[in-house]
This record gives C-alpha cells, structure tokens and sequence, in this order.
C-alpha cells in the first residue's frame, strides 16, 4: 500500500505510519456509539411502554416537541389545549390528566408515582411533583378534590396528641427511667448509681450533676419528670458516724471529720445553723447538704 501511494504521493516512513494512525482513529471514532449501545442498551420502562401502546391503540396523535424544527414563525408553536373539571389527583387517569393540559410524559410520571404507592394528601402535595409547573399548579389547583380516605389520615393524626407519662425519680427503676424520652440504659444507670450517692433527689436540677446529662438533655427531659424529696435518705448529724457520710459527693474527708470532732466538743447540733460555726464548711456545702440532715 505503501508503494502504490508512493507513485502518487512523497511519503516518508513516519508520514506514512502516522497517516494510517489516524485512520484507524477515524474508524474507531465513528464505530463507538455503536459499541457503546451494543453493550449498554438504554433500560426500558415498562410502564411508560404500556401507556405509549395504549395511545398508539387508540389512535392518539403524539405531542409535537417544544423544539421540533416544524414549528417555524408562519406555523408558531400554539399553547396545549385543556379543561378543567373537579378531580381527585389519586384516582384520575392518565386521559385525565391530559384533559387538564399535561403533556403525555406529564401525566405517564404521575400516574408511574401513584402506581409506585404515592398519595397526594392535599392539594399542594402536586407541588411536589416535578412535572406540574407553578403555571399548570395555579391553573389546576382549585379544582382538587381530595377523598376523605387519603386526606383523613393527616388530620386524624394532628387531633390526637401524645400523651405524656411523668416519672417520679426517686423511685423509678431503669425500665421506668428508660420510658422518658430522651433516656437510655446507659443514662437511667447513671441516675440510678448517682441517686444512691447522695440519696435521692430533692429537686429536678440536680440531675445536671448526673455525668453526661448536659443544659440540653436536661431540658428534653424535665417536663417528663417529677421529684418527691420526701423519700430522700436522711442522715441523723447527732449520731451519725464516718461512714454513714462515705461516698456523699457534697461534702469532703476533712468536712465530715470536722462535724464529728464539733459534735464530741460541743454538744449535740440543735439546727441547721449550728454547722455554720464549723470553721471548715462554707456556706454553700451546708445549704446543699442540709436537705439530707436531720437533728
């Protein structure tokens, strides 16, 4: 091939190599939509199918497309025809929906959406769907009439509100604690573990103090709680010894020493007030601890 090309054409060696690479890149070209849709065919809807045999079965003229080169400036593109009735958008056919001005492919989507289990519960439900334009919603729109059956079950479901359990916490176990939403197994422990330190609750805040329980759960959770600090445990200060203080997370080692020391030097205490002449205890430790305290 060389040669003959030769007698009419000067070719070098790497022209002539470089010429037939472009050949078969010209071949290769024109020969991959073909390869392409041989391996990958376009998949069938079997819906849209059955609609299009259908209206081929009837003799429906298909729409002209809104860029078909028929449609010049002596023959301009002319607004789909329709008419407006009464309808519910969840039992109407696809006929219908052409009646009301939607194109064919308009109305196989919406009829494809419902077939797939979709409701149009209220009327701006159709604004949802991608086929209906602003123009065509605002055309169609009051003339839904939906079923009770398919708008019902929205309004049913807004008229019955949830009811809402309080649990006491000093007393609920963890399969109680759990029934507060917003609280776990691992969150009704630590209020449990916690509750035997101090020995019970006598206000809903102190829950903050409950490891993990943040500001943001506690406000999730404190209108679903109650607290009855008369069943706290509560320690006789005039008899109690070291260990009944052990482990109380509002007062220290050094603290219950120096209330057992006073005590041996000063008498019984008569009141709340009486700890106060504790030198080592603060104002702040006897408030919180004296709802535990009894005389």
């Amino acid at each position: 091939m060389r040669k003959l090309l030769n007698a009419y054409f000067d070719f070098s060696k790497g022209e002539f190599n470089g010429l037939i690479a472009l050949i078969v890149l010209v071949v290769l070209i024109a020969v991959t939509p073909d390869v392409y849709r041989f391996i990958m065919p376009e998949p069938e809807d079997p819906v849209i199918e059955q609609l299009a045999v259908k209206r081929l079965e009837f003799g429906v003229k298909q729409p002209r497309r809104f860029n078909d080169r028929r449609v010049t400036k002596e023959n301009p593109k002319k607004e789909r025809s329709y008419s407006l009735f009464p309808f519910d958008p969840n039992t109407i056919n696809i006929d219908d929906w052409q009646k009301l001005g939607l194109s064919f492919k308009q109305s196989a989507a919406i009829i494809k959406y419902l077939e797939k289990g979709g409701k149009f519960r209220k009327a701006e439900d159709l604004q949802k769907m991608y086929t209906i334009t602003p123009e065509i919603y605002k055309r169609i729109s009051p003339y839904v009439k939906i079923e009770d059956k398919y708008a019902g079950n929205i309004k049913a479901k807004a008229l019955v509100p949830k009811e809402t359990k309080i649990i006491e916490i000093n007393e609920a176990d963890s399969a109680a604690l759990i029934e507060i939403k917003g609280i776990g197994p691992a969150f009704a422990n630590r209020i449990i573990k916690y509750r035997a330190r101090i020995g019970g609750f006598y206000r809903k805040e102190q829950l903050l103090e409950v490891f993990g329980l943040d500001s943001i759960k506690y406000e999730e959770i404190r209108n679903q709680i109650s607290v009855d600090g008369q069943k706290i445990k509560r320690i006789n200060i005039n008899i109690a010894r070291l260990e009944d203080f052990k482990g109380h997370p509002y007062i220290r080692y050094k603290q219950i020493n120096a209330i057992i020391e006073y005590r041996k030097q000063h008498g019984n205490y008569s009141n709340i007030a009486d700890l106060n002449k504790v030198a080592i205890l603060d104002p702040e430790t006897v408030e919180r601890f004296a709802p535990y305290l009894t005389f």
